[in-house]
């Protein structure tokens, strides 16, 4: 089978083209950069950006299903920015897969989609609906892209994994050890609000099992979307406690109320949006959010539509971590 993976050089694309590979799959990537490690493994590279539907045309000739995982991810930008990728990148690629006979789309959703101006449902399940406020574009541009996704004609189907880690992971681990070496990084909250996390093995598996459901037309995953984790909640502050263990790092010393915290991001963003400042806020309300609450939702629909179960634990998830440099 031919297969397409839009951001296929990145952590969560390379890992499914390394699985699909090795089922035996040819695999075509549309990718901005240049992967001369994917085209040694026999990936076709199409240079270019969903934005362009000259790059999403080459990129689709001929292949018979779509991972679609390239996004813009963050909690601080243009809008305008976020929609083109997200949202407009999207219905380039459905509008293509629809003209050339594409049938399975697997969306790389987001619990973001859910995740609005307060505190989400602990344990909700996919019956929550979105919000009618969102504190960054990242969340409201998903949240589009995942309603064209689930509407279209394709064997479609949108996966929320959280909190993704493992060996090669380029953001959140790297992210937090470096700022606790700084010593930028201060627990928000009481440490007591509780996450989703999904080791990067468990969330490839879960794509390639709701891919293989698609092959039937009337699949129970079909045009669904599903929250993806690991066994159970973790608490994100012993999780990041953990981590900065295992590579050595300061422990988090500085500790700030949810309230405060929100408080100062509120006031961050105003200063960056009417100041000359350049780059992003330290401290966002999304990132106080993120960091002070909970957010963990029911992940039984997806083993019951198509058999996901997250094989590889916590516990043994972060020993692989471990072994690996950041």
């Amino acid at each position: 089978m031919k297969v397409l993976v839009t951001g296929g050089g990145g952590f969560l694309g390379s890992h499914l083209v390394k699985e699909l590979l090795g089922r035996g799959d040819r695999v075509v990537v549309l990718a901005r950069g240049a992967y001369p490690e994917l085209e040694k493994q026999g990936v076709e590279l199409v240079r270019g950006d969903v934005q362009d539907r000259e790059a999403v045309q080459r990129a689709v000739a001929g292949v018979e299903s779509i991972f679609h995982v390239a996004s813009k991810v963050g909690y601080w930008g243009d809008y305008a920015d976020y929609e083109k990728t997200n949202v407009g990148g999207t219905q380039h690629l459905l509008d293509e897969a629809k003209a050339q006979g594409v049938l399975r789309f697997v969306y790389t959703s987001s619990p973001s989609v859910v995740i609005g101006d307060v505190e989400v449902q602990s344990g909700a399940d996919e019956r929550l609906p979105y919000p009618e406020r969102y504190l960054s574009p990242y969340g409201p541009t998903k949240a589009e892209a995942e309603r064209r996704v689930l509407g279209s004609t394709l064997r479609t189907v949108a996966l929320r994994p959280h909190f993704i880690f493992g060996p090669g992971d380029p953001q959140l681990v790297p992210r937090l050890v470096l700022n606790a070496k700084r010593g930028s990084l201060a627990q928000v909250g009481d440490g007591t609000n509780r996450v989703d996390i999904t080791y990067i093995d468990n969330c490839v598996r879960a794509h390639l099992q709701a891919h293989d459901a698609l092959a039937k037309e009337d699949a129970a995953c079909r045009g669904k979307a599903y929250f993806l984790g690991q066994e159970e909640p973790i608490g994100l502050w012993s999780f990041v406690t953990r981590v900065l263990e295992g590579f050595g790092a300061p422990p988090v010393k500085k500790r700030i109320s949810y309230r405060t915290a929100w408080t100062i991001g509120r006031t961050l963003e105003f200063a960056y949006r009417n100041l000359p400042l350049k780059g992003e806020p330290p401290l966002t309300r999304m990132a106080a959010l993120i960091l002070g609450t909970s957010h963990w939702f029911n992940h039984s629909a997806a083993s019951r539509d198509f058999g996901y179960h997250p094989e590889v634990t916590t516990e043994e998830g972060l020993r692989r971590l471990f072994a690996h440099p950041t």
